[in-house]
């Protein structure tokens, strides 16, 4: 029997992926079976479940590619040259949250991530572990703020990095459930607050 390549199981297992997404994006996590997900990538049973043992495999895949891009961005943020001001820095995370808020963006998918992981214990550690590194990012960048004289010399970085990470979601889910506002008018009420 031919051995399979590194980049041919790679591959097939994307394609798994990028199927249950759709089917996650079109119908939430409780209204997919595994089913659908098998049809969806038109696949065979066994080599869906060769890669994925359950759904909940396939959630937390998901959910590790969706948190791992947003991490690596607000990492980015965090260790920019020169040193960004939180105001610089909240308007950079809410351009990326932006344009994932839209029917295909993958806050979508973070939305039913955050709502499974109140009734999935092992979700809910990926997720706490997940959240506690982004908010790390924002207290880094809040450090760098201070040190660099972009926030007064006693700031508590460990409180302005939590209500700088807050504001991202924040800005997501309200995104997402009710349409508003926009970017223009969250960032000039994230302005007024930090002048």
């Amino acid at each position: 029997m031919p051995r399979v390549s590194e980049a041919h199981l790679a591959a097939r297992r994307q394609q798994i992926l990028d199927a249950a997404r759709r089917c996650f994006m079109r119908d939430g996590f409780h209204n997919t079976s595994m089913q659908d997900v098998i049809a969806e990538a038109g696949l065979s049973v066994g080599a869906v479940y060769r890669y994925f043992k359950s759904k909940n495999d396939l959630i937390t895949s998901i959910a590790e590619s969706v948190l791992g891009d947003a991490s690596a961005m607000f990492e980015d943020l965090a260790r920019h040259e020169p040193a960004l001001s939180p105001t610089e820095a909240v308007e950079r995370a809410i351009e990326f949250v932006d344009r994932q808020t839209g029917p295909d963006g993958l806050l979508r998918i973070a939305l039913q991530v955050w709502a499974e992981a109140m009734r999935d214990p092992v979700l809910a550690e990926f997720v706490a572990d997940a959240y506690g590194r982004m908010r790390g990012h924002f207290v880094l960048l809040a450090t760098r703020a201070r040190d660099a004289g972009k926030l007064p010399a006693d700031a508590d970085v460990d409180a302005v990095g939590a209500v700088l990470f807050g504001m991202v979601p924040g800005y997501a889910l309200q995104r997402i459930l009710s349409a508003g506002p926009g970017p223009k008018a969250y960032l000039d009420g994230v302005r007024t607050l930090t002048t």
